[in-house]
């Protein structure tokens, strides 16, 4: 069994996303708990956080999108997951560089690492894998994306971005993800606005509904939800996905360093 908690919780015209990042600062973090159902129960399964930080380099200052995915220690030996995906993008349009995933699931190693060069619309790519019995396998390879195939950590947060309070309900947008060299038609739709309690409070929000073409991750059409909060920072307070081999819901816990 995979949770895919990170993948699970991704993601509209919602009017088209700006080309500007309005929304995301450096130094902000979001921790959230992660439920999974098992035998008709939802049990809190893992911890997950997503942090931005600005990082220097030679030639500019990017920002770093950072999510991780941890069980608690009690359920590691039923499956262990230290799930990090990160991103490189620019501060100021959310336009990635550099991309890694690193993954550990129930003894399932996985690493990924995108570098995206935008004017010739390719990205370098390398996959490395361990094996059973311990040896690693590598594969390195470039190839074509689409103009406006970004990766999964980049499109989280540019869905924060999109420009929701001019949209009508119904209205749907398209996202392409690359995950796993493949490149992945995600769907947003609003279905409308609705206000939760959640553990920073009643939240006014933006209930989206989540599908991506022809897969294998995430189960159902109305089965995977995302909330929003209409406000300026647009914070994901609440999402319920069904996968593969279940069901789960991820809720926020706190939310620090706000640009808005």
């Amino acid at each position: 069994m995979r949770l895919l908690l990170i993948p699970a919780f991704i993601i509209c015209v919602l009017s088209s996303a700006s080309s500007q990042n309005n929304t995301i600062a450096a130094g902000e973090k979001l921790t959230f708990a992660a439920s999974y159902n098992m035998s008709g129960l939802l049990n809190e399964l893992a911890h997950v956080t997503m942090e931005t930080s600005a990082v220097k380099t030679s030639k500019s200052t990017l920002l770093k999108l950072k999510c991780t995915a941890t069980t608690y220690s009690k359920w590691d030996s039923f499956f262990k997951i230290r799930d990090l995906y990160e991103s490189y993008v620019s501060p100021k349009t959310l336009t990635p560089y550099l991309y890694n995933r690193d993954i550990s699931e129930g003894g399932h190693d996985k690493f990924m690492k995108y570098k995206f060069n935008h004017k010739t619309r390719t990205v370098a790519s390398t996959m490395r894998k361990t094996r059973s019995d311990g040896t690693i396998w590598e594969e390195n390879k470039s190839f074509k994306i689409g103009a406006s195939t970004r990766d999964l950590v980049t499109t989280l947060y540019q869905i924060r971005n999109l420009d929701i309070h001019k949209a009508s309900i119904g209205d749907s947008q398209n996202f392409t993800v690359l995950f796993d060299t493949k490149e992945s038609v995600v769907t947003i739709k609003l279905l409308g606005k609705e206000t939760i309690n959640t553990a920073i409070g009643k939240k006014e929000c933006y209930k989206l509904g989540i599908s991506i073409n022809n897969s294998t991750v995430l189960k159902g059409s109305n089965g995977n939800i995302l909330w929003l909060t209409a406000d300026q920072n647009k914070i994901p307070v609440y999402a319920k996905f069904k996968i593969a081999v279940g069901s789960g819901e991820l809720k926020i816990k706190s939310a620090t360093g706000l640009k808005h």
